[in-house]
This record gives structure tokens, C-alpha cells and sequence, in this order.
């Protein structure tokens, strides 16, 4: 049996489809049934629950030969750090007491660091954590940029007819593709091919500047010369409180954002066959493509 937390999310999602068409055991944690339900149809064992719950994760895990371990996004936490302590203990803790002996746990790059990264931070804490479960091997997957978080663009294409955020358009550094990711979670899932505790970086396709990703997507969109923006910090800071994200963590995003410009994670890492996945930013231009489609179909409606 394989557990993933995160089921409903792009990586868990498309892990857990790839697990069950290879005919593995799962069992996908949520927090709705019904947004389990497509699993379930599939073959899936659904545990219905919340992770702030110790006592259920400890439950769920039991029995299990492995674990996908995340700790979700949760955009409107007051204090996102404390949220990220509270379910990253509980998962260390559930783990423990449930005898779990494989981990696949999903971090990123830059939690290597201990400070000045916003959100990553808190990936960090829960890599220190996991080390220290004794007799439990620990994959830590470091993933780059998500590509998917281009998608945030679509409503400031659709309104002001250009892409940006606060990170810089010339900065070159690398982005993957959650599919990608997925992947590699469902793969080392199935052969526990580790021991003690590992990090493994992935670093998608090929490095990127955000101009050059903005690019291709405005052509595949049928918008050649699509322009790429870079906001300054408190005006995109404001732009996502704007979007109903919390305080804290839109000031945790752009301390993320500064640490990128400033080439501390994720710029100029050394690529291997091993760290480097297959899906180009020509290829994700068309699942935005997808996505923008219908979003433009929803506005006009």
C-alpha cells in the first residue's frame, strides 16, 4: 500500500493516476470524499480527513509500505509558518508511530537554506525533521520553479495583456513541469531505491529566463510578443492580498521572489541525467494553452 498526501494537488494528482495504472495499492488522503471520488473510480482507497489531525495521519500511514509526504499550500494561513510546523510535525510524528520505513517527501530547491526564502523555509524545517526519524529512509526531492506557476498569469493577460510578477525576466534559472515531478515521486515510490536520508534535486528541462518562458507561451497562445513584467516588491505584494491571499503569505512570496533574483536557489545548479526531466516549456505552452482557453471562455460567458 501506498499512501499520498496531497492527492487532490498538481503532484499528487497525477502521481497517484500514475500508480494506478501501474495497478498499485493506494490510498489518497483529502480533506472532501467527493474530491477523492475520481480516485476511488479508479481503484483508490480514500482516507477522508484533516492533516492538522495527528491521530488520523497516524492512522492512515499504518500499514502502509510507503509514504508521499507534503505539507499542502494553504494561501490564507495567518501565520503560514506556524501552519507549516503544525502539519509538518504531524506527519513526522504520524510516520514514527506508524512504522512507516519508506518517505518520499516532497521539498525544494533552496531548502538547503536556512533563512530568507519565504516559504521554503518551512521545507527546511520538515527536511531537518524527517532526518531525524531514526530507522526511516527519507527521499527528499528538490524540485525547481513549476512551470505551473505560469498559469498565474492567465488573468493578467486576459485584463492588461501582459505576463509578470515580482521576479526579474532576465533571470535565468531552471523550471519543471509537476508531471515531471509526479513521476519521479510514483517511480522511487514503487522501488523504494533508497536508504538513510538522500536528496535528490530535479531541475526540469532546460534553465529559463521568465521573458523566454512568456515568450513561447505568447506565440502558442496566438499572442506573439506576449511581454513578460517585473512588478516592484509592494506592488506585488498588494496584487496578491488583492487575490485573497493572506497577508503573511504574499510577504513570505515576495521574500521567495527576492531570494530568486538574487540567485540564491535554483540558478546555476549542476544537471545530471538524473536531475534533468523530459517536458519542455514548448510542450507545457500547450496545457496553457489549454488553461487560457478556458478561462477566456468562462469571461466571455
Amino acid at each position: 500500500m501506498l499512501v499520498i498526501t496531497g492527492a487532490t494537488g498538481n503532484i499528487g494528482s497525477k502521481a497517484t493516476e500514475i500508480l494506478l495504472a501501474k495497478g498499485e495499492r493506494v490510498r489518497v488522503i483529502g480533506r472532501n470524499h467527493l474530491h477523492l471520488r475520481q480516485f476511488v473510480n479508479k481503484g483508490a482507497e480514500a482516507a477522508t480527513g484533516d492533516m492538522r489531525d495527528a491521530a488520523f495521519l497516524a492512522d492512515v500511514f499504518s500499514g502502509a509500505d510507503a509514504v508521499f509526504s507534503m505539507i499542502p499550500p494553504n494561501y490564507s494561513a495567518p501565520d503560514f509558518r506556524a501552519y507549516q510546523n503544525r502539519i509538518g510535525s504531524n506527519i513526522a510524528d504520524a510516520i514514527s508511530k506508524s512504522g512507516i520505513r519508506y518517505v518520499v517527501n516532497l521539498s525544494s530547491q533552496g531548502a538547503e537554506l536556512p533563512g530568507g526564502t519565504g516559504p521554503i523555509v518551512g521545507l527546511h524545517d520538515q527536511e531537518e525533521r524527517l532526518n531525524r526519524l531514526a530507522e526511516v529512509h527519507v527521499l527528499h526531492l528538490r524540485p525547481t520553479y513549476f512551470m505551473e506557476n505560469l498559469l498565474m498569469n492567465i488573468p493578467l493577460i486576459n485584463q492588461l495583456g501582459i505576463a509578470g510578477s515580482a521576479v526579474r525576466g532576465d533571470r535565468r534559472f531552471a523550471m519543471i513541469a509537476t508531471l515531471d515531478i509526479a513521476a519521479k515521486v510514483a517511480e522511487h515510490l514503487v522501488r523504494r531505491d533508497f536508504s538513510g536520508k538522500v536528496v535528490n534535486d530535479l531541475l526540469g528541462q532546460r534553465d529559463l529566463t521568465l521573458d523566454d518562458a512568456i515568450a513561447v507561451i505568447g506565440t502558442t497562445i496566438g499572442r506573439p510578443g506576449l511581454k513578460y513584467v517585473q512588478f516592484p516588491y509592494d506592488e506585488a505584494e498588494k496584487g496578491m492580498t488583492a487575490m485573497g491571499i493572506s497577508p503573511d503569505m504574499s510577504r513570505l512570496y515576495i521574500e521567495m521572489s527576492a531570494a530568486l533574483n538574487d540567485g540564491l536557489f535554483a540558478a546555476d545548479r549542476p544537471r545530471t541525467a538524473e536531475n534533468t526531466t523530459s517536458t519542455t516549456i514548448e510542450e507545457f505552452a500547450e496545457t496553457f494553452a489549454a488553461a487560457f482557453e478556458a478561462a477566456t471562455l468562462k469571461k466571455a460567458a
